[in-house]
């Protein structure tokens, strides 16, 4: 491979974890189209891979839940590109890029605020402000 699959900083996925799996690619080609497996398919058991850190996997495993086969295999394909090397490097960015997601930190929890009294005063004296203006702008008969 030339590129090895990078999830967050240093942790790398090694090549003997990744299983592929190449088949005919459907769409345009030619006749080259019906004799070349150019369609790469990957596939990763996050399950029980030893490469992501423990608590990294079990995120991974929660937040990919809906993606994964037998509730243990994350699959990714990509038939894009009429060349099988092409494919296969967007088969590895695709799972690097799902596999950085789903072990990134939770967000920080957004605590409620409340605005402070001097905000409330002076965005109620600017509407009464614009009300004034429009109010001005109206005719003295009412709209005729």
């Amino acid at each position: 491979m030339s590129e090895p699959v990078r999830v967050r900083g240093s942790v790398v996925v090694p090549d003997t974890e990744l299983v592929w799996r190449f088949s005919r690619s459907s769409g345009p080609g030619g006749q080259h189209v019906n004799t070349s497996d150019s369609k790469a398919e990957l596939r990763f058991d996050l399950a029980s891979t030893r490469a992501l850190p423990e608590v990294w996997r079990e995120r991974a495993l929660e937040r990919l839940a809906g993606r994964l086969v037998d509730g243990r295999v994350l699959v990714v394909q990509a038939s894009e590109f009429r060349s099988q090397w092409r494919n296969r490097e967007a088969a590895v960015v695709r799972l690097s890029a799902l596999l950085t997601e789903a072990c990134a930190p939770p967000p920080k929890a957004r605590r409620a605020t409340r605005p402070s009294r001097g905000m409330v005063q002076r965005r109620l004296e600017n509407k009464r402000h614009r009300s004034e203006l429009k109010q001005g702008r109206r005719s003295p008969r009412g709209g005729e």
